[in-house]
């Protein structure tokens, strides 16, 4: 953070009523929005260009992954904080803003207080990952300390499917967008699991991150 009282804020949101209601909530207050974007192109440029303390942003976008923006973020920024900010309470996208060196992940339920709190922690280098969000997603990050050298080779149908789940979409959700059965998606998790050796899709996704193909 610099050296100026103000703590300087990208807001990241597709919707303008949200970025208009983040902005009424944080007057009269030392955190200053100074940038908006309303796309994932947006964020990456602004993130990359403007003089920000910490960014806000969205989980989902309509062009876009939050998710995959914050990981562009963090190559050309490593120490920039971002806070994930969703309506979405969903322990795949949480366990892999954790791997990927996300501030936090805030619900958009949140109250006033809890908000202007995450950014200020934040914007001091600080995260504000609770022990409750992390216990969720231990599992996940533990197993990936000892799998995430494993060498595995997955079919182009089983690595489609893997990235479509690191996104955090159900096998229902994957079936429609590949336009296959669900008992078809059902069977290629399993084999991806096996493959890997783990247990649950939330490892395979955060597996996923960490190995690049999500």
């Amino acid at each position: 953070m610099s050296q100026e009282t103000n703590i300087r804020l990208l807001i990241a949101d597709d919707h303008e009523v949200a970025r208009y209601g983040i902005k009424a909530m944080l007057e009269a207050t030392d955190i200053k929005v100074v940038a908006e974007a309303s796309t994932v192109a947006d964020v990456l440029q602004l993130a990359a260009e403007k003089d920000i303390d910490v960014v806000l942003m969205e989980s989902r976008f309509s062009d876009g992954d939050g998710l995959n923006a914050l990981g562009h973020i963090k190559l050309g920024k490593p120490k920039l904080p971002v806070i994930l900010f969703s309506k979405y309470d969903n322990p795949t996208w949480i366990a892999r803003a954790v791997a990927m060196d996300a501030s936090g992940y805030l619900l958009k339920n949140c109250t006033r207080e809890a908000l202007i709190a995450a950014i200020k922690t934040a914007a001091t280098g600080e995260n504000t990952w609770t022990r409750d969000e992390l216990r969720r997603v231990s599992g996940a990050i533990r197993t990936l300390r000892i799998t995430s050298d494993i060498e595995v080779s997955l079919t182009q149908r089983e690595a489609e499917v893997l990235r479509h789940l690191a996104r955090g979409l159900t096998n229902k959700d994957i079936a429609k967008e590949l336009t296959v059965s669900y008992e078809t998606i059902k069977e290629h998790v399993q084999h991806i699991l096996r493959k890997i050796g783990l247990t649950d899709r939330t490892q395979a996704a955060v597996w996923a991150v960490r190995k690049g193909l999500a």
